[in-house]
């Protein structure tokens, strides 16, 4: 058996649930943890607390390990088997993500895989059916009265996205400017890396509206003014998740260094879209320019300067 373990936010989430289903696809006996979000150290661990998003997709196919499957693998969680696993990682059957591709998994068995999986060529091939499995809520998250006004307003911009030449801009702020995530984030998405992809863009088409998602509006409003841009700032908290549902409803995307807007690229059913990323997910990052086209095949590659590579 496979195990897959799930963390982190939605984009991630996603990452590790397309893993799983490209080892059922194949014909591993594979199951997904997701005791991550059960676990309060963890969930303390990260500056923004996480919940299985996964679970809010209608009918996306997905099995759990138990906890006695989790343990054949790791070892039991406590105390004593903590600390086994910790000073004597062999005894356990675990394997750790700690490159940018790793094609020896899909040769490994009997395994508990722990990692983000980001690179697109672990599951190029099946997003077509991912795209069919996941089926975003047809409802609001959040309860209220304005629930039914909040799925009408985005589906009233989807009708008008999918009419004329609309581009996806992701711009993420948020904690990426904590300091620890900066370090580790910051720098990647340059004004001069925008301004490339949206030159990219209007070079190719002329007539493109821009729709601006961001977890800084206010700053995306006044950053990129004019009629040919758009910021959607409706969905917020529970119901973030209708940004990338609104992404890939767009012709194109400019994604930020985030896996939010990679899966909006990646859900956009568009057979002419033009997906733009940044060279770098991260700093420190080894793929080379060659190295990241092969892994990333059929997306625009801009570095810090605007300029492909």
């Amino acid at each position: 058996m496979i195990v897959v373990e799930v963390m982190g936010g939605l984009g991630n989430q996603l990452q590790q649930y397309a893993l799983y289903r490209k080892m059922k696809h194949l014909g591993r006996e594979a199951r997904l943890d997701v005791s991550w979000f059960l676990d309060e150290k963890r969930q303390s661990s990260v500056l923004a607390g996480r919940k299985l998003e996964l679970s809010w997709f209608e009918g996306l196919p997905m099995e759990c390990c138990s906890r006695a499957e989790r343990e054949a693998l790791l070892g039991k969680d406590s105390f004593t088997g903590k600390l086994k696993r910790r000073l004597w990682p062999k005894t356990c059957r675990i394997f750790r993500e700690s490159g940018m591709y790793h094609p020896e998994i899909f040769a490994m068995d009997e395994v508990y895989l722990s990692g983000f999986w980001a690179c697109e060529k672990y599951y190029a091939d099946i997003l077509p059916k991912l795209r069919e499995s996941i089926v975003f809520p047809r409802k609001s998250r959040m309860q209220g009265n304005g629930e039914d006004a909040l799925f009408a307003r985005n589906a009233e911009l989807m009708r008008k996205m999918e009419s004329e030449t609309s581009v996806s801009l992701h711009i993420r702020r948020g904690d990426y400017l904590d300091p620890h995530n900066a370090a580790l984030f910051g720098g990647i998405c340059t004004e001069e890396y925008y301004d490339g992809a949206i030159r990219y863009i209007r070079e190719r088409c002329p007539d493109a509206h821009f729709y601006l998602f961001s977890d800084d509006p206010g700053y995306a409003r006044e950053k990129y003014r004019g009629k040919e841009f758009t910021t959607v700032d409706w969905n917020t908290g529970e119901n973030s998740l209708f940004d990338m549902q609104l992404m890939s409803r767009c012709r194109h995307n400019i994604c930020a260094n985030s896996t939010f807007s990679f899966w909006g690229a990646r859900l956009n059913e568009n057979p002419d879209k033009l997906m733009i990323r940044p060279s770098r997910h991260k700093n420190g990052q080894e793929a080379g320019p060659e190295r990241m086209k092969e892994l990333w095949a059929g997306w625009v590659l801009l570095d810090g300067e605007g300029r492909g590579i």
